[in-house]
């Protein structure tokens, strides 16, 4: 979502890449609140940290502390600056769909200001 979000503030302006701790599924409440706002993840599919081809990034944003942690360990030896962003986990929401996709909205808006805030105002 984060790297979706960031494509369409800056598109073209920054190298891009999405992994995770853990590789998984494709969350369709991901894919149904990013189409809300005319963004799809295409053929994305959910990427160990480890499974990158290349470390070589100025930044990573982390938003777990395991990911955190793991993205420490992995570029400890690279000039690369690792920053936690704290953020909800929405798949611990409980209720009905519309409460669950409330909470990726709010992730989504959370996620969009704080990339405001660290990039710059964008296109």
């Amino acid at each position: 979502m984060a790297c979706a979000l960031t494509e369409s503030l800056y598109p073209g302006r920054f190298y891009l890449a999405s992994a995770g701790v853990l590789p998984g599924e494709r969350d369709p409440f991901v894919d149904a609140i990013l189409a809300e706002i005319g963004l799809d993840l295409g053929d994305h599919r959910p990427t160990k940290m480890e499974e990158l081809d290349d470390l070589s990034f100025d930044l990573a944003i982390t938003l777990s502390p395991e990911a955190h942690h793991r993205a420490l360990e992995l570029t400890r030896t690279q000039a690369i600056d690792v920053e936690y962003w704290p953020m909800p986990d929405p798949t611990q929401t409980m209720g009905s769909r519309e409460q669950i996709l409330h909470a990726y909205r709010e992730l989504r808006e959370r996620l969009a200001n704080r990339i405001r805030e660290r990039l710059g105002s964008g296109s």
